[in-house]
């Protein structure tokens, strides 16, 4: 069954049919909420109120935007609010990742080391700026899709992502200079 199909059931109260929908976007939602929380437990908090929600909302979509659209501006806001509600700042647990190839070890590291910094770095931008980063490039959405997550003009849309990649690539040059480190 599509996604269309599974709405279309899940909005006529099949239960099934809205079960499988939360089940097919929740590693979504949780990577959204992740990101822009930067706090492991903060995000689980965050996705099962935007799950719970788009469970107790989902007559309320309609086909205007797509539905990964919708779902994400819900668990934008929410985190959002989150920020708003908190204003401290928490930082990212670190993951490890492992190895690829054992007798590339050492580009592995430079790698790893690598991801941390970008995490950092994006952990500087203001709150802004750090959402379309994370919506663009870690959930993979449109200029459109990310206007319409966050209600905004795409102009601006673009210039937030413009503003943010120059600041990230000036940390990083930084960084890799030797200079400050992030």
């Amino acid at each position: 069954m599509t996604e269309p199909d599974l709405i279309r059931e899940a909005q006529a109260g099949d239960r099934d049919a809205l079960i499988q929908i939360l089940r097919n976007i929740e590693k979504s939602v949780y990577q959204t909420a992740f990101y822009i929380l930067k706090n492991e437990q903060d995000a689980m908090d965050a996705s099962q109120e935007a799950l719970i929600r788009i469970y107790n909302k989902i007559n309320t979509y309609q086909e205007k935007a797509k539905f990964t659209t919708w779902v994400q501006r819900i668990v934008t806001n929410i985190c959002i609010d989150h920020c708003r509600k908190k204003r401290e700042t928490v930082s990212i647990d670190e993951h490890s990742l492992p190895l690829e190839d054992k007798a590339n070890v050492e580009s592995e590291v430079v790698r790893i080391d690598m991801a941390k910094e970008i995490k950092k770095a994006i952990e500087l931008l203001p709150d802004h700026q750090r959402t379309v980063i994370i919506l663009r490039y870690v959930q993979d959405l449109s200029y459109h899709e990310i206007a319409d997550t966050l209600q905004l003009p795409l102009n601006t849309v673009k210039s937030h992502l413009y503003r943010a990649r120059q600041q990230l690539q000036g940390l990083l040059q930084d960084y890799q200079k030797g200079g400050v480190r992030i």
